[in-house]
């Protein structure tokens, strides 16, 4: 009988934790290796941004997983209703998410209802990856065999036979499989959080409502998200194209809350001329996230708002960890066509945003990412039972597989990444109210005015 294969999955992420539960599901060995320290439950109780599952993608691999009846346990945090605004704050759409079939969960939750289903010893923190590399080692057959060598820096060096890259928009396995990096959209995203909204904020969380919020204009956007704790998370994206490194040549990277928000609302190219409800929604986030942010407990590992380096300089390398004050990050993605370059010697992919990194706008990031992970692991099942049964050895067996993989992933990317773009031309035109509008009427059809 073969001997099963060592496999290594880089990043503790959606993508990451998904795969790990359907192999530990076949009781096939993996280990995660994730750069970030284990978040504790207080991190984890944190308000996070929300996402919304699909039927063929996030929710099949949580049906798979066996643990869907407790995601849905977790759903009531963000509802389905949407909120459509122009950029004085009136209301132009709304329904209370009774058409929609997409739960919403936050990230948070959603992490650790991942997590907990998993061996504890399967997942390593603080684990930095520094560089992937081949190697060549004896078998218990003394045949010499190409595998894949991990080196984690202080954490040393290990070797495995297949290793798959759920590392981000910046993963280091992805460099090992294709030059290709990923670019600046053109728009930047700082995000705060306002807590208690409905008793301290009233009017606001009025304005918002229960679900997602969008106030657009002139090619500029800010949008919400309620989380835990009564929180609503803010989104105030910036259309700035040419401009990706605006926050270091603005004075933004050294400035406070208190300066940027003055600039917000003040500047005419930004939000100047948005009405009082939107710039209200914008001075309040920027005072409550500037309270955040002089927390000496304030490390700012959320995700959502983490700094990216510039493509033009970075290496792949994952942005470090460190307070930031600001959390604005300029957004990023790969192009359409991206793939990798297969080699039969030794087994190494990526899933999620490290194989096709796009923006928000399709809601799609997560979903793809869980999607990956689910047909992933069909393939190495597959192939794991043939070398158990049919005496080949498991490389023989999934490299086929993996090649049809890639070839179906990125294909299915492809279709998402075109659907995300005229999303974002549809959301930041001129007139995205109008547009966005538009999109949930030729869904739903007209709207009443109700809901508002």
């Amino acid at each position: 009988m073969a001997s099963s294969p060592r496999i290594a999955i880089i990043g503790g992420g959606p993508a990451g934790l998904t795969l790990g539960l359907l192999l530990h599901k076949h009781n096939i060995s993996f280990t995660i290796f994730e750069r970030r320290p284990k978040p504790t439950p207080s991190d984890l109780a944190k308000p996070s941004g929300s996402l919304d599952l699909h039927d063929e993608s996030g929710l099949a691999a949580l049906k798979e997983c066996g643990i869907y009846e407790d995601f849905l346990k977790l759903t009531g945090e963000c509802s389905e209703a949407q909120k459509v605004a122009d950029k004085d704050g009136t209301i132009v759409y709304a329904d209370k998410g009774e058409l929609s079939e997409r739960p919403e969960i936050s990230r948070h939750a959603l992490t650790n209802l991942l997590t907990e289903n998993l061996p504890a010893e399967s997942i390593k923190y603080e684990h930095k990856l520094f560089a992937v590399s081949r190697s060549t080692n004896s078998n218990s057959n003394s045949n010499s065999e190409t595998e894949v060598e991990l080196d984690f820096g202080a954490q040393g060096k290990q070797a495995f036979s297949l290793v798959i890259g759920a590392d981000g928009a910046w993963s280091r396995v992805r460099n090992a499989l294709t030059d290709t990096k990923p670019y600046y959209t053109g728009t930047q995203v700082i995000t705060a959080t306002i807590p208690n909204i409905t008793k301290t904020y009233p009017h606001l969380s009025s304005l918002i409502g229960q679900g997602s919020f969008s106030a657009l204009a002139y090619r500029h956007g800010v949008m919400s998200q309620r989380g835990s704790g009564d929180s609503a998370r803010i989104y105030i994206f910036l259309s700035l194209p040419e401009q990706e490194d605006y926050a270091k040549t603005s004075g933004w990277e050294s400035a406070d809350f208190k300066n940027i928000k003055n600039q917000l609302l003040t500047d005419e190219r930004l939000f100047g001329i948005f009405g009082e409800k939107i710039k209200d929604l914008i001075s309040v986030a920027c005072d409550e996230e500037a309270k955040l942010a002089s927390s000496s407990t304030n490390t700012n590992t959320d995700p959502d708002s983490i700094s990216t380096p510039n493509p033009s300089t970075s290496t792949g390398t994952p942005p470090e960890i460190k307070p930031n004050p600001i959390p604005m990050k300029p957004l990023y993605t790969l192009p359409p066509n991206t793939s990798f370059t297969h080699d039969p010697t030794a087994s190494t992919t990526a899933i999620g945003d490290a194989a096709h990194l796009m923006p928000p706008w399709a809601g799609e990031g997560v979903n793809l990412a869980m999607w990956d992970s689910l047909l992933l692991s069909h393939a190495i099942v597959k192939a794991f039972k043939q070398s158990q049964t049919e005496g080949a050895s498991f490389r023989t067996a999934f490299d086929p597989l993996l090649s049809t993989f890639e070839t179906e992933m990125f294909a299915r990317a492809g279709e998402k990444a075109e659907e995300t773009v005229g999303n974002g031309q549809m959301l930041f035109g001129e007139d995205g109210a109008k547009a966005f509008k538009e999109f949930f009427e030729s869904v739903y059809g007209p709207w009443s005015g109700d809901d508002a």
